[in-house]
């Protein structure tokens, strides 16, 4: 089959191209712009384009078309592509044709889906079950972030996103699961969900589509209240957990202790939802727990980075105040007696929008310190009026420390003598070597 990529630089859309063309397909794609890994890893694979742009003229001779979000509706190659008359797919629509005849398990929720279906793979790899899967980070162990094989289970990280330029529904619409996990709701996405009922019915007309249960964690209550009307959807819970002197966690199942590699109450509530659909799969709950004692992690969600004499250096991938709050709260509960610097960066457009800013005061609160990084050029070229020092101040709480630009930040790291330092960010912290400072 010879498949097109429009906007093949994209996250999982250069990851489900590198797995077409792994299974035999004849792949090729354009783009725009593309960063690295992206760029790298379609280098070595001879995906690459040989140049930037879109030229309409190659869609001659292709079976299929995959377009991503990034691509707009009017994009030369996608209208090409339809006067042509190829059959055009987003890649939910893609995965959905593949696993038609499969068992379809999609983990959903504004925070910790990455997380969750990692820890799935983690407990069917462990329990031998084959298995397909898209997730959205790329994962130790794994190849790449879309597995497609014969194997009769797929999971799938379901996201709430708009699925591109000629479907504006949720990607998860597509899924239509015969089991599901929604690990919470908390508004986000704002530019594409200007309120947050429009954001939460995205949720009520996921549960809709569901083929089978779907498990809500029961602490949402605006989760439960929409689950309500489902009568599928069930609610979990965490078992009894707490922490060992060495700062394990352990939970307690059928009256056995189970330590586990990771920490966190969020972590724990989340593989609860886990351990429910892996029991939906055919695996017992104390062996899925006991699976769950050896999950590595993903790559910047609550990752130690450096481990010093000092202290502790952590990144994490959080820049909505609910994962926030959750990220800060789970490091605080892991070192209870210790300093804790929690650094937040501010750069994406819901983060920086003056209406939505104030939820994230007081989500630093269990830190000792409590710092925030934003650049005012990320406002003009955002076309977003850029606030004052007073106006960000006001918006974030009065116990924050706010540093307009990386140097200044850079500066106040060398003399920062926390032990713990907890950096949370989507973005790259102004460039600044976090590991050199922190060991300075």
């Amino acid at each position: 089959m010879r498949i097109h990529f429009i906007a093949i630089g994209g996250a999982v859309m250069h990851n489900l191209a590198l797995e077409l063309q792994a299974l035999g397909h004849q792949v090729s794609g354009s783009d725009d712009e593309i960063f690295d890994p992206a760029r790298s890893r379609l280098a070595d694979a001879g995906l690459l384009p040989a140049e930037f742009g879109w030229f309409p003229e190659r869609l001659q001779e292709i079976d299929q078309v995959i377009v991503g979000m990034h691509a707009r509706a009017d994009n030369p190659e996608l209208l090409t592509a339809q006067e042509l008359g190829i059959p055009v797919f987003s890649f939910p629509s893609y995965i959905y044709e593949h696993a038609k005849q499969k068992t379809r398990v999609v983990i959903a929720g504004s925070h910790g889906k990455t997380t969750s279906t990692a820890m799935l793979m983690h407990v069917l790899k462990s329990c031998e079950m084959d298995f397909d899967y898209l997730v959205g980070s790329q994962l130790p162990g794994y190849e790449r972030m879309v597995h497609l094989s014969n194997a009769p289970i797929i999971l799938i990280e379901g996201d709430e996103y708009l699925t591109s330029p000629l479907d504006p529904r949720s990607k998860f619409m597509h899924y239509k699961p015969h089991l599901t996990m929604i690990t919470g709701i908390a508004w986000d996405h704002i530019n594409v969900f200007p309120t947050e009922e429009m954001y939460q019915n995205q949720f009520d007309s996921y549960l809709s589509t569901c083929l089978g249960p779907a498990y809500v964690y029961q602490g949402d209550e605006a989760l439960v209240k929409i689950a309500q009307h489902h009568v599928h959807a069930e609610t979990y819970h965490a078992p009894a957990f707490g922490y060992h002197s060495s700062g394990q966690a352990w939970v307690k199942v059928e009256n056995e202790i189970i330590t586990l590699s990771f920490y966190g109450k969020h972590n724990i509530e989340n593989a609860a939802g886990v351990v429910r659909l892996a029991l939906r799969l055919g695996i017992g709950e104390v062996d899925a727990w006991k699976a769950l004692s050896s999950f590595p992690g993903t790559a910047k969600r609550l990752e130690t980075i450096a481990q010093t004499s000092r202290g502790v250096l952590i990144r994490d991938f959080a820049h909505a105040p609910s994962k926030v709050a959750a990220s800060v709260a789970a490091v605080r509960e892991r070192h209870p007696n210790e300093s804790v610097l929690a650094l937040l960066e501010l750069h994406t457009f819901s983060s920086l929008n003056p209406e939505f800013m104030p939820r994230y005061k007081g989500t630093l609160g269990p830190a000792d310190q409590r710092w925030v990084l934003y650049d005012p050029h990320v406002f003009a070229l955002k076309k977003m009026d850029i606030p004052s020092a007073e106006e960000m101040q006001a918006r974030l709480g009065a116990d924050v420390r706010l540093f307009a630009d990386a140097d200044s930040l850079g500066e106040a790291l060398k003399q920062e003598r926390s032990q713990v330092w907890l950096i949370m960010s989507s973005g790259n912290v102004g460039g600044l070597d976090l590991k050199s400072l922190f060991s300075e």
